[in-house]
C-alpha cells in the first residue's frame, strides 16, 4: 500500500530528493521511437520551460536533471527559509503565476474589508498554497496535458506517482548527482566531452 507523500518527505531532515517520473504505454518523453520512426524531440524544451518556470515560483531549486526519451530525473532542494520568509502576499502573487486567484483571495489583496470568516478561509488558502509552493507536482499535470493533445488520447500518460527518493547525506547527494549527470552518457544519447589541461 502506498503511503500519502507527505509521510515520504520529511524536508525538516533532508531537503535533498532524487524525483523520477516515467511514461506509460510506451510513449516517448522525447527522443525517437525505433518503431514508428517519430521524433519527439521537441518535447524535451516543454520539460525544460516548465521546470525554469516552477524553478523561478516555486520554493524549490534544482540541482540536477536528464531528460530521458520516457522518464526524468531530478534533483531537488526544497528550501525552507526561502518558503518561510515569503510574506502572505508573497505566496499569493507566486501561487498567482500558475492558478486563476479565486475572488475572496483578489479582494484581500486589494485590501477590501472582510468578514472574520472571510479572512479565515484566505488564511487557510495562503497556508495550503505555502505548503504546495515545496512540491513540484505540476510539471507532470502540464507535460501530461500537452502530450496527450498532441496523441490524441487520453488518460495517463505518467506512472501512477513520481518516485522520490531523500538524499541523506552530501554523500549521497554527490553519487546521485553523478548518476543523473552520467544517465544520458550512459543510455548513448550524448557524448561524455573530457577536458584537459596541457
Amino acid at each position: 500500500m502506498t503511503l500519502p507523500r507527505g509521510q515520504l518527505i520529511c524536508p525538516e531532515s533532508t531537503p535533498y530528493y532524487h524525483v523520477t517520473s516515467r511514461c506509460v504505454r510506451r510513449a516517448f518523453l522525447c527522443g525517437i521511437d525505433h518503431y514508428t520512426q517519430q521524433s519527439y524531440g521537441h518535447r524535451k524544451p516543454w520539460v525544460l520551460d516548465k521546470l525554469k518556470q516552477l524553478a523561478d515560483i516555486l520554493t524549490i531549486d534544482v540541482c540536477a536533471y536528464a531528460i530521458m526519451s520516457n522518464h526524468y530525473h531530478l534533483i531537488l532542494h526544497i528550501n525552507l527559509s526561502e518558503n518561510r520568509n515569503l510574506s502572505d502576499s508573497e505566496v499569493a502573487a507566486r501561487w498567482q503565476q500558475l492558478f486563476a486567484m479565486p475572488m475572496l483571495v483578489d479582494d484581500w489583496l486589494m485590501g477590501k474589508e472582510q468578514t472574520g470568516a472571510e479572512q479565515a478561509v484566505v488564511a487557510e488558502l495562503i497556508a495550503e498554497w505555502r505548503s504546495r509552493l515545496k512540491n513540484m507536482r505540476c510539471l507532470n499535470e502540464d507535460i501530461a496535458r500537452k502530450a496527450n493533445q498532441e496523441d490524441r488520447c487520453k488518460g495517463h500518460f505518467w506512472e501512477g506517482r513520481f518516485k522520490s527518493q531523500a538524499l541523506l547525506d552530501e554523500k549521497a547527494l554527490l553519487t546521485c548527482m553523478t548518476y543523473v549527470d552520467l544517465n544520458p552518457i550512459r543510455a548513448d544519447m550524448c557524448r561524455a566531452r573530457i577536458y584537459l589541461d596541457l
